[in-house]
């Protein structure tokens, strides 16, 4: 988990130099891949005799490189096609996220105050359900605390216990108590209206961070890249790491290949779509392949279990 950590803060920090970053996972943890190994050089001098011996002198040089090809990636051929079919298929409305989704939050308020409620229930939101995460920020509005100064007034484990069973709900309590500081020092009781300022919050990182530009300020910059569009892109054979045909193994990666060739009028449905998409049908774990109705053009349908194995079989029991 250390590796991985380092990893996550390496590439943070790659993308977005100022961003001090928490130890608070941004999303889901992921069981990531290993990087692929990087190119090396090793260079050695040729003996003196040898030099001597020719003209004019010159090094040689061993050179190892990595397996791996690099490639052009372009958009996935089918795309539109698998695209439309989700959003067939999203039509319902019946998925968590399209009636407690973090831009639900606030939503009766008026413009300041609701976007500071999306900018708590997206800090509340890391590796929560949106079930779990909308029923806090309902505790929180029944508690007159979608406020900025009222949770500055409020001590931390008063906060932690109304969050909680929120992932991480002490850490994120002390963050959001944080974030609200900041917000009526800086920003005269409004969110942060930029990518930069936003990052700059504890518990705050380029998933959240994009999504709030997106929900509280109409401004997509970027893809809100949570783990439901990281599995899914990567089902669907759309994101590949640079430069390669090898899937993506961070949230960051995933972005960074979607927004390639993704046109960017699709940039701030995608989230939704395909977390919907994910909480419904491409779940994490036995995915409703027969149920899907883009299941004769993806890539990676019926590859998965889509039903349990019987714990007994699994031991190796057998049955009576």
């Amino acid at each position: 988990m250390q590796r991985k950590r380092l990893n996550r803060v390496l590439e943070v920090k790659k993308e977005y130099p100022n961003k001090q970053v928490s130890i608070v996972p941004d999303i889901e943890d992921f069981r990531y891949d290993k990087f692929e190994a990087k190119a090396s050089t090793a260079t050695k001098m040729v003996p003196s005799s040898s030099i001597r011996n020719s003209s004019p002198a010159r090094l040689e040089k061993t050179v190892r490189v990595s397996s791996i090809v690099k490639v052009k990636v372009g958009a996935p051929e089918n795309w539109e096609a698998v695209l439309g079919g989700i959003k067939s298929m999203r039509l319902s409305g019946e998925a968590p996220v399209d009636t407690m989704g973090c831009e639900k939050a606030g939503s009766l308020l008026p413009p300041k105050e609701k976007r500071f409620a999306v900018l708590i229930s997206t800090m509340m939101s890391s590796q929560t359900k949106d079930e779990v995460t909308h029923a806090a920020v309902e505790r929180f509005s029944e508690n007159g605390l979608l406020d900025p100064d009222a949770i500055v007034r409020t001590d931390v484990a008063t906060l932690a216990n109304l969050i909680k069973p929120v992932g991480f709900y002490q850490r994120k309590a002390q963050f959001i108590k944080e974030a609200s500081k900041i917000c009526l020092e800086r920003f005269g009781g409004d969110i942060p209206d930029s990518l930069a300022d936003l990052l700059a919050l504890k518990g705050v990182g380029p998933k959240m961070a994009h999504l709030v530009m997106s929900i509280a300020w109409k401004n997509t910059q970027g893809i809100c890249v949570d783990t439901h569009v990281h599995r899914i892109s990567n089902r669907l054979g759309w994101v590949f790491r640079e430069g390669t045909k090898q899937k993506t193994t961070t949230p960051e990666q995933t972005r960074m290949s979607l927004e390639k060739w993704l046109p960017k009028d699709e940039w701030e449905p995608i989230n939704p779509l395909l977390v919907g998409f994910g909480q419904t049908i491409c779940t994490p774990l036995r995915p409703k392949c027969d149920r899907c109705g883009i299941n004769n053009i993806c890539p990676s349908a019926f590859k998965e279990s889509s039903s349990p194995i019987p714990k007994q079989k699994k031991r190796g029991l057998g049955t009576t």
